[in-house]
C-alpha cells in the first residue's frame, strides 16, 4: 500500500510572480478596479486564507498611497506659480551693508554704474547680479582674510534691480520708463506705474516680448480694453525683463 504524505499548503513560484505583479499594477495604475480583478483571479482564490488577507492590505495600502501622490502632483503646479524669483541687485541700488560687531565696517553705499561696490577692506566687489544673500557671503570670503569669522548683512534700501530683470515700456506711454520687476507684477501694474497711455497711443495694438527658453515671443495685449472698458481678462501676469511696446495710433 503506497503512502502518500499531504503537505501543507506553499505557495508556488508562480503565485509569488503574480502577486510581485499585481503590485507593480497598483503602483503604477492605482487602480481599484485592478483590485477588484485581483480578487476574483483565479491564483488569488487557491492562495490561504492568511495569504489573502496580506495580499489585500498591501493593495489597499498601496492605493492609498497612489491616491495622495496624485494629489500632491496635481497641487505641485500651483506651488511653482506661486514662487518668485528672489530679487537681484543691480546698478543704482543703495545697499546697507552690516558686519556684525564692526561698526567701522558697516556702510551705507550705491551700487556703481559697472555693478561694482567698495567697502572698507574690500576694494572692488561684484554686486550687480547676486543676491542680497549672495553678495553677504561672498563679503564674508573677501573679510575673512581681515576678520575672524566675519558675519554680514546686505540690506536693499532703494530698489532699481538688475537690467535683466526690469520689465521695459516704450512707446506711446505717458512715462515711457524701466520699472523694477516686484512679486506678483500684473500688466495693469506696470501700465499704472507708466502712469497710463499717451493721448495717441493705440492701447489695443501694444505688443508684449518676452524671451522664453532663449526664444524671443510677442503676445498682443489689449490695453484700451483693460483701462477704459474695465475688461479684466485683458489683464496677465509679468515676468522679468518683459519688454512693453505701445504703438501710436494711426489717423
Amino acid at each position: 500500500m503506497r503512502i502518500v504524505a499531504r503537505r501543507s499548503p506553499q505557495l508556488r513560484p508562480d503565485y509569488v510572480a503574480n502577486c510581485r505583479q499585481v503590485r507593480e499594477q497598483v503602483l503604477t495604475g492605482c487602480s481599484i478596479l485592478l483590485i477588484q480583478r485581483t480578487m476574483w483571479s483565479e491564483e488569488y482564490i487557491a492562495l490561504p486564507k492568511v495569504i489573502k488577507f496580506s495580499v489585500l492590505l498591501v493593495m489597499v495600502v498601496l492605493q492609498a498611497a497612489c491616491a495622495s501622490g496624485n494629489l500632491q502632483a496635481t497641487a505641485a503646479p500651483a506651488a511653482s506659480v506661486e514662487a518668485q524669483a528672489e530679487y537681484r541687485v543691480g546698478p543704482g541700488d543703495t545697499l546697507q551693508v552690516f558686519v556684525w560687531g564692526h561698526p567701522e565696517l558697516s556702510v551705507s553705499l550705491p551700487v556703481r554704474p559697472d555693478g561694482m561696490i567698495s567697502t572698507p577692506l574690500i576694494e572692488n566687489i561684484q554686486a550687480a547680479g547676486k543676491t542680497p544673500s549672495q553678495l553677504a557671503r561672498d563679503m564674508e570670503t573677501a573679510l575673512a582674510e581681515y576678520v575672524r569669522n566675519p558675519t554680514v548683512n546686505v540690506i536693499v534700501q532703494n530698489f532699481v534691480g538688475a537690467y535683466g530683470d526690469q520689465v521695459r515700456v516704450v512707446g506711446q506711454a505717458a512715462k515711457p520708463q524701466s520699472i523694477p520687476y516686484r512679486a506678483n507684477m500684473t500688466l495693469l501694474d506696470v501700465v499704472i506705474e507708466v502712469g497710463g497711455l499717451a493721448e495717441f497711443a493705440a492701447g489695443n495694438r501694444a505688443v508684449l516680448v518676452r524671451n522664453e527658453n532663449g526664444q524671443q515671443t510677442r503676445t498682443n495685449v489689449r490695453l484700451r480694453d483693460l483701462l477704459e472698458a474695465g475688461d479684466i481678462s485683458a489683464n496677465m501676469p509679468m515676468r522679468p525683463g518683459d519688454v512693453l511696446i505701445i504703438p501710436e495710433s494711426r489717423f
